[in-house]
């Protein structure tokens, strides 16, 4: 059977239907990253609050993470392009972006105890950086792959089971720290300056981490170059142009990628706010504490109660994801994608009006489908329209389009919550709903290729 792409006409086999025990397998790697990231984002904040940063200073640190990934992630998607070896294509990265992310959770909240070589603000953001880096080593090929892998009419289904284990990941990382606590471990910070229920789940996510890519590796194939080709066509990359052949890329994207630059704008714009200020905006809104309270066991409370409920809008995501693939029919592939915005819009502007701690499951329900459909959905649009010779590096590209917004936001997100919130960050996390709100109504001028070709 033969097909032909947009880069040309030419011979090729469609690729063969893959069971769902290899594509669970394929992506369970997504797994162990998604453990850790779980950690890093409902941890982070309160961490670098025990060490002296001052709330409206947070998004300047949190700055570091997105800035690394507009750049590591368009050099991995690159090399990545071109890498063969007897590891694999995409696995060399995998394995040691799970390497150094290991070891930059063992560090980071044990920053405190090396306070007599550097200040533990300054080694805990810099441990944020190199995780969030590694982070981004582990995570672009995973997208890349299923899209190696994956013939076209399994990529919803693909990428929702690749949204399925992030959740599954996700649920686990932001809940061990209330586990931990409730199994004895001290929520009081210690000499390190962080209590042991979050130093130990830290230790925990290490070896998830290294465990879950190994995983991956070991029992997923990827097509040695001459199957590649024969699957795809011939490869356009080659190794001539190098770096420069980033900016040629970056200057040739495709339409659609640039109309879901938008949508990505304001979801993770969203996103970067929900994650930095949601422990603050709940310890001063809904628990009502004031003052000097980030060292407080009150403020533990709230930090355990604000990571079990992104648990909570993980474990949403994990089962909705399953489910992705039969919205799609119906709502189609943007109408699904709107739809969930939507809910996650309306879940984060319902933070405002609680008062009660656990009303924040009910929020985080609609948290959940967005965050699914985030994972899922701008890929599975966007697959359909990049020449299968440069998915990784346009996927790096695509990187852009979520770190970008970041990385505005964590220059202007503090001054904004210190000069036009009065120091209250519930205000960003309703903006946050707000502009998923809008991100939803982008994506319906999104031009759909993969649709239009059905």
């Amino acid at each position: 059977m033969s097909s032909s792409t947009s880069s040309g006409t030419f011979s090729k086999v469609i690729k063969p239907t893959l069971s769902l025990a290899q594509i669970f397998f394929m992506s369970f790697g997504f797994l162990g990253i998604q453990f850790g990231f779980a950690l890093q984002n409902g941890n982070t904040s309160r961490i670098l609050r025990s060490f002296g940063a001052n709330v409206e200073e947070l998004p300047l640190f949190w700055i570091v993470a997105p800035l690394v990934g507009m750049i590591v992630q368009p050099l991995i998607g690159h090399y990545s392009d071109k890498t063969w070896n007897k590891l694999g294509r995409r696995k060399p990265y995998f394995l040691t972006g799970a390497l150094l992310s290991s070891v930059a959770l063992i560090i980071l909240p044990n920053s405190g105890a090396m306070t007599s070589i550097i200040p533990a603000l300054w080694i805990g953001a810099g441990m944020v950086m190199i995780m969030d880096a590694s982070f981004n080593v582990a995570m672009e090929p995973f997208r890349a792959l299923v899209a190696d892998n994956l013939p076209d009419d399994q990529r919803t289904s693909g990428f929702a089971v690749q949204t399925f284990l992030i959740g599954v990941g996700a649920v686990v990382g932001s809940e061990l720290p209330s586990l931990l606590a409730k199994w004895g471990f001290s929520q009081e910070a210690g000499v390190t300056g962080v209590a042991d229920n979050i130093r130990y789940s830290f230790y925990i996510g290490a070896l998830v981490f290294i465990v879950a890519i190994l995983v991956t590796v070991f029992k997923t194939k990827e097509y040695n170059p001459e199957e590649y080709e024969q699957y795809h066509g011939k490869n356009e990359r080659t190794d001539k142009g190098g770096i420069s052949e980033i900016f040629k890329d970056f200057g040739k994207m495709p339409k659609t990628m640039l109309q879901l630059g938008l949508v990505q704008f304001f979801s993770w714009f969203a996103l970067f706010s929900m994650w930095v200020f949601t422990t603050d905006a709940v310890a001063t809104h809904v628990y009502g504490l004031s003052g000097n309270y980030a060292t407080s066991v009150a403020y533990n409370d709230a930090g355990n109660k604000v990571s079990s409920a992104f648990g909570i809008y993980n474990l949403v995501a994990a089962l909705y994801a399953l489910c992705l693939p039969l919205v799609a029919k119906f709502l189609g592939r943007k109408g699904t994608h709107a739809f969930s915005l939507i809910a996650g819009g309306l879940g984060l502007i319902s933070i405002y009006f609680i008062k009660d701690p656990a009303m924040l499951t009910y929020s985080m329900i609609g948290v959940g489908l967005a965050w699914a459909s985030i994972l899922a959905m701008p890929y599975v649009i966007l697959s359909g329209s990049i020449p299968a010779g440069k998915l990784g590096i346009y996927m790096g590209i695509f990187n852009f389009f979520i770190t970008l917004p970041q990385i505005i936001n964590g220059i202007f997100g503090g001054w904004i919550v210190k000069h036009i919130y009065n120091g209250q960050p519930i205000y960003a996390i309703v903006l946050a709903g707000f502009l998923l709100l809008c991100a939803a109504v982008s994506v319906l001028f999104v031009y759909d290729e993969g649709s239009v070709k059905k």
